[in-house]
């Protein structure tokens, strides 16, 4: 399968041309940067600490997206919806790993994979989405009687909070609860904002240092708290896991998947 990587110079961008090298049955085909990046021109290999590939690092989207069978996409926001677009228009696959979506963004994405093969996921780790699957299990079982709390660290960088992952984590409780995480989800605490609500579930967001990602699903009741924890140390497992979903979209009818479905959860 012939892959473009799209923010090709970034960590991310670096850790998927690697993982795409690495794995059989996939190609590094393209890579993609801003126009004015000094990326552009480079070999693909080079610039991800491998031997040349042969790819150099183009600045044009167009002729990548109607020479490759599918594309991975960690960038922004603005970017991923133009990117999604564009795979509509070449009917390839679309694997996003680009958090901060907003409902807007989210609704280009529903329009984009009527034609596209889209797989959207705020984290593409194995690990993390058997955190989800566990965190709707014991939200199900549970009584209302038990708090729910996300807490996640993640490096200095990051830009977008809560991360994609705790609203992941968040959606998956709410949905087992059946409740809107829109209408509970408590994002913020300052000042005198009285008790908590019943009901309600709460994220708390920490930024520091080189930190890959930690999410903690705190379940907390009377006289006795439940944990859930995952803490990735390297990039890589998000790269994998997308290249994964890539190999799986193949072939697939045009539509809006999640790594669920990749992992057959």
């Amino acid at each position: 399968m012939k892959i473009g990587v799209l923010g090709a110079s970034g960590r991310m961008g670096q850790a998927l041309v690697r993982a795409l090298h690495e794995t059989p049955g996939s190609t590094v085909a393209a890579g993609l940067e801003v126009k004015g990046s000094p990326a552009v021109g480079r070999d693909l290999g080079e610039v991800a600490g491998l031997e040349r590939l042969g790819v150099a690092i183009t600045d044009d989207p167009l002729p990548l997206f109607a020479d490759v069978d599918g594309v991975l996409d960690f960038t922004s926001p603005a970017a991923t919806t133009a990117f999604a677009a564009l795979a509509a228009q070449a009917r390839i696959v679309h694997v996003i790993g680009t958090t901060g979506l907003s409902e807007s963004d989210q609704a280009k994405l529903e329009a984009a994979a009527r034609h596209a093969t889209i797989v959207k996921a705020g984290n593409m780790s194995l690990g993390v989405n058997l955190l989800a699957g566990l965190t709707a299990r014991v939200a199900e079982l549970l009584g209302p009687e038990f708090d729910i709390e996300i807490l996640e660290l993640h490096h200095r960088h990051k830009r977008d909070a809560p991360s994609g992952t705790s609203l992941m984590l968040g959606e998956a409780a709410a949905k087992a609860r059946r409740i809107s995480l829109a209408e509970r989800g408590v994002r913020t605490r300052d000042g005198d904002i009285g008790p908590r609500h019943e009901g309600d579930i709460g994220f708390a967001a920490l930024r520091g240092g080189d930190v890959v990602g930690e999410h903690r699903v705190i379940f907390a009741g009377p006289g006795e708290r439940i944990e859930l924890a995952h803490v990735a140390t390297d990039r890589s497992i998000f790269a994998r896991g997308a290249v994964r979903a890539a190999l799986w979209a193949r072939g697939r009818a045009p539509g809006l998947y999640s790594m669920q479905d990749v992992l057959g959860f």
